[in-house]
Order: structure tokens, then C-alpha cells, then sequence
């Protein structure tokens, strides 16, 4: 959930620009949630000075809350041509009404947006057309680098562009603003040349289908694939809405040219099954995406059988292990062989390790090395390795910190607002707005809804209806549990003296005291409890 703001001015008088606008996706502990914004409430107030937001790629942790968020901003957004046919697709796909007006801006450029000049610098990263960017201004160079990795042989450019950074770094650079992502991993990142090769062998030596799941915005990767199977004889069906928009897009700027067009999924049925490779969505588990579905055998026209063999060209991101271990269980199953990257090199990642970001700092030689993008962990180790390679300057910041970066010696001199937003259907609001705590406690203990009608005497005038949700059907005795939260109702109310049931509120919480109490002593849990109280 990518975001940076960069400030320049006095304090009353600073001017900003945005650098990404994120977004995460849910566990199990934001149930109903859809997605996860970041909270830019800092900007209410900072919105007239705002002058701009530059997108550095197309992945959803770096692009995907802007359609949602830059109607409260309405200012200029620049982004590669990539990017900008992702967001349009995306928004014809989730039928949005937002239109954002595009500035292009690519590798090469320079475009001066309030006291900042920025320019792109390509670099090489698991998407078409990813960028770092340099920000100039009269104090100073800050160079983001944005997600980005060293491979001298990718199946999809740019590379890395050394000979610029090398030019940056003699023309001085305050501040590297670093990818953390990879920082606790020796080494080099292995080639996508490499991952192509290993993918090329496994297919030409498997006797039924291949299916392989990566990361729809991994064009690179679709690239491989799809080579290896017009090189193996294989054609090649591409499964997963997302799947078929990135290459849409990619197509619309010739990024597939020279590969055979692909099948349609009413073809598949005719191919024989040593004569096809599927591309598809589902690496993260997602229980709606194309794998999921086929792991459950629940999809119209395609279906795998014994022998046929799934490649996860991916890694898991943290806390999705669960659910990609569900959908490989339902295939091996069904008798499918699967493939990891634990056992070929069928995936690499598309950030740097540890050699590649020593590299980045002998080619910019920055005063000051401020590591983002990664977890506490990964934002530490990056933060020792710069200093042991010689960066004398490393300052510690967390979300939401304003970190001074000149004039001066660098130092967090105020903290944001900042937190989390979510989106809910067609909603976005906090915590409390959106009712995530309440579904956390109906989703651990249920709810009970208590309906109670009292007449003139103010005496039961008809018997009291409870409709418990996710409570259990029993108690520990075998008693029905309806049954048992009824006595406690009817106990509830008969031991208020008559005159006392007049407090209609009086009434309806000792009742709801009463179903908790009992579903508690029975159950051991607390449900959330609605009564209603109404007099005839």
C-alpha cells in the first residue's frame, strides 16, 4: 500500500507531490472488507497545495486506490502508457465513474510539477514500464526507486538503466528512498532467463496439459510462457478476467507481438492434452480466480485430469499460505502433479537483493539512505547493509513520520495522520464507519434477535420470538437452544415488579442481559443481542 508524499517550502507555504496511491487486500480480520486504502485525511487540509501524483507502475500496491481516492484530490496524475491503459481498463472493469485525465510520462522524461523537476529513469521490475523517479530540487536530489531489480537478461525491458544512475550520482543525490522488499536476501535475483528456460524444459517433458498460475501483471512472464509453448508445439489459453485485461493492454502496445494469438476457452475441449499450456489467474489462492475454481472442479468448460501438471510461477505473499494450500490439496486430489518454486526455478522476484542494492549505492553514492516498501524487519536489515556499506546516514521512519530532509541534518520532525480506509461494496469509510468491529464479533459469536410484546397490564401478550444467527442448535444437555434462551427471556421480564416494566428500556436490557448470560453459561460465548420491546 504505496505512498509518498514529498513536500518542499516553509511550513504554511509547502508544496506537495504524491509519488503512488496503493492500496492492500483484507485478511480474515476485516471480514466483508474488499479493499484497503490508505487514509489521506493528512490532505484535507494540504489538497490546495498538492500540484500533482506521479504513478511509478501498474501493480495494485502501487496504483490500485487511485481511482477511488483521486476524485477527493482532482489534480494532474502522470503515468507510462502502461499504466494508464491499466487504469482505464480497470475502470471499465469495476464499471467506475471516475475519469482521471492522464498525462503520459515515461522513461527518458522530465516534467516540472510545482518547485519539483522529476524525471524517469527506467528500471527493470515484474511489469511493463515501471520507473524510478529523480526529484530535483534547489536543496537537493532524492532519488525513489520505486520497485526495481538488476536482470541483465529479461524477457521483458527495460533494464536497469546503470549508465543514468551512475550520471545521477555524480550530479549528487541527497537521499535514496529505497526498495526495502528483498533486503534480507543475499546475493543476485536469478534472471527471468533463467525462470524461461526452467519453464521451457518442464513443458516439453510433461505428457498432459501444463497450467500455469503467476501474477496476471507479469506480461514478462506471459511472455516466457507463451514462447516456450509455441517451442514445445503447445498452444496456449489464457484463463482469469485480469488475465485476459493486462494482456489486452499489453497487446494494445504491441508488448505480444511475435507470439501466436491464443485459444478460446470453447477450444479447449478439441486440443489434445500434450498440445496445450494454460496461463491463468489463482496464484494467491483467491477462492474466485480460475484455478480456485478448477482445484473444485467448478468451471463450465475446463477441467484437468490425473497426469496433468500445475506450475505456480509465484511466490506466496504473507498470510495467503492457507488458502494456496487449499487449492493445491484439491488438485493433488484430482492426481495433478504440482510444481514450486521450491522444487524448479519457476519464479524470481522483481526486487532487489542485497549485491543489487550495494550496486545502487556505489552507482548514486547517496548522503542519506532512507529505506521504505517492506516490513520492520525488511526496513532494518536495508538500513544496516547501507550502513556497512558506508552511508553514513540512515534515518528510522514509519508511516505517517515527516522526515526533514534539508536543509539541515535530516530529522522526523512531525508525524500525519495516517492509518487505513476501506472499501465495502460501494462504501469507503474507517473502522467504525464501515461496522468491521461488529462483524468481528458476529462472526465469533453470532447474534440473537429477541422480539418481546407486552400488553396493557404490561404482561406477555403473545409468546416472545428469538431468532438466534450462528449460535449453536443445542446446549451442552441436549436441549434446543431456542428453548433455552426463550426461559431466560420469559425469567427476565417476570422478575421485574410490574410496575417497574413500565421502562420499556428497563425492560428490553435486563432481557438482553439475560440471553447473554445464558447463551454464555451454556455456550461459553457472548452473541450480540437485539431486543425489541413494544406495549399493546
Amino acid at each position: 500500500m504505496n505512498l509518498a508524499l514529498y513536500g518542499y517550502g516553509a511550513p504554511g507555504h509547502r508544496q506537495w507531490i504524491m509519488v503512488d496511491c496503493g492500496v492492500t487486500f483484507p485478511g480474515p480480520d476485516l471480514p466483508g472488507v474488499d479493499l484497503v486504502l490508505p487514509d489521506i485525511g493528512f490532505l484535507a487540509k494540504e489538497r490546495k497545495n498538492l500540484k500533482g501524483i506521479i504513478i511509478t507502475h501498474a501493480h495494485e500496491d502501487h496504483y490500485g486506490a487511485l481511482n477511488d481516492l483521486w476524485p477527493g484530490l482532482n489534480v494532474p496524475v502522470y503515468a507510462s502508457p502502461f499504466t494508464a491503459g491499466m487504469l482505464e481498463a480497470k475502470r471499465d472493469y469495476e464499471r467506475s465513474r471516475t475519469q482521471i485525465p492522464i498525462t503520459i510520462f515515461k522513461q527518458g522524461d522530465t516534467i516540472n510539477v510545482g518547485p519539483f523537476s522529476v524525471e524517469a529513469v527506467g528500471v527493470n521490475h515484474s511489469i511493463p514500464e515501471p520507473m524510478s523517479l529523480v526529484i530535483r530540487t534547489p536543496l537537493g536530489n532524492v532519488v525513489h526507486t520505486g520497485d526495481w531489480k538488476i536482470d541483465h537478461a529479461p524477457s521483458l525491458g527495460p533494464f536497469t538503466d546503470e549508465a543514468r544512475f551512475r550520471a545521477i550520482g555524480d550530479e549528487g543525490v541527497l537521499a535514496l528512498i529505497c526498495d526495502s522488499t528483498n533486503a534480507m536476501r543475499d546475493g543476485v535475483s536469478p534472471s527471468e532467463k533463467e525462470v524461461s528456460e526452467s519453464l521451457t524444459k518442464i513443458i516439453q517433458n510433461a505428457e498432459g496439459r501444463v497450467a500455469i498460475t503467476t501474477f496476471s501483471s507479469n506480461v514478462g512472464r506471459i511472455r516466457s510462457i507463451a514462447s516456450a509453448a509455441a517451442a514445445a508445439g503447445r498452444e496456449v489459453l489464457l484463463l482469469g478476467s485480469s488475465m485476459k485485461r493486462v494482456c489486452g493492454v499489453a497487446g494494445d502496445l504491441g508488448l505480444m507481438e511475435g507470439l501466436p494469438s491464443f485459444i478460446a476457452e470453447d477450444e479447449f475441449g478439441y486440443i489434445p492434452r500434450d498440445k496445450v499450456v494454460v496461463i491463468l489467474t489463482g496464484s494467491q489462492g483467491e477462492p474466485r480466480a480460475a484455478l480456485a475454481k478448477i482445484a473444485r472442479d467448478e468451471m463450465r468448460n475446463i477441467a484437468f485430469t490425473a497426469g496433468d501438471t500445475v506450475v505456480f510461477s509465484s511466490r506466496a505473499i504473507p498470510g495467503n499460505e492457507k488458502a494456496i494450500n487449499d487449492i493445491k490439496n484439491g488438485l493433488v486430489e484430482q492426481g495433478i502433479h504440482i510444481v514450486t518454486d521450491s522444487e524448479a526455478l519457476v519464479h524470481v522476484s522483481g526486487h532487489p537483493r542485497r549485491n543489487e542494492l550495494q550496486q545502487m549505492y556505489q552507482w548514486t553514492r547517496p548522503q542519506m539512505l532512507v529505506p521504505v516498501h517492506g516490513e520492520a524487519a525488511h526496513l532494518v536489515a536495508q538500513g544496516e547493509l547501507g550502513q556497512q556499506s558506508g552511508i553514513k546516514v540512515v534515518p528510522r521512519v514509519r508511516n505517517g513520520d515527516m522526515l526533514r530532509l534539508a536543509p539541515g541534518a535530516p530529522e522526523v520532525i512531525d508525524t500525519a495522520p495516517h492509518g487505513r480506509i476501506f472499501k465495502d461494496g460501494g462504501l469507503i469509510g474507517d473502522f467504525e464507519q464501515m461496522g468491521i468491529g461488529d462483524r468481528r464479533k458476529l462472526s465469533f459469536a453470532g447474534h440473537v434477535a429477541v422480539n418481546v410484546l407486552l400488553d396493557a397490564r404490561f404482561d406477555f401478550a403473545a409468546d416472545p420470538i428469538i431468532v438466534p444467527i450462528g449460535l449453536p442448535q443445542f446446549d451442552d444437555e441436549g436441549e434446543d437452544m431456542n428453548d433455552t434462551l426463550y426461559d431466560a427471556v420469559l425469567s427476565a421480564v417476570e422478575s421485574i415488579p410490574r410496575a417497574r416494566r413500565k421502562d420499556l428500556g428497563t425492560v428490553q436490557e435486563a432481557v438482553r442481559r439475560a440471553v447473554r448470560s445464558m447463551a454464555n453459561e451454556v455456550w461459553g460465548k457472548k452473541p450480540m443481542v437485539t431486543v425489541f420491546i413494544n406495549k399493546v
